[in-house]
């Protein structure tokens, strides 16, 4: 099994999401369903790992 990821690890990988959105967005000619999922699903596949990590990390 991984180790768990740290706190340093956790806010890079979330403020690099959140930097890609941002950039997304403000690219974007309009915001529409597809776009919409796609940063849903991204979101999904960036938090899960986090919290799954965090949640090991206090066992």
């Amino acid at each position: 099994m991984r180790k768990p990821l740290n706190n340093a690890q956790c806010i890079t990988l979330t403020l690099l999401w959140a930097a890609l959105c941002f950039i997304v967005l403000t690219s974007a000619p309009k915001i529409d369903g597809p776009l919409t999922v796609m940063l849903i699903i991204s979101g999904a596949l960036v938090f899960i790992p986090i919290i799954k990590s965090i949640k090991s990390r206090n066992k």
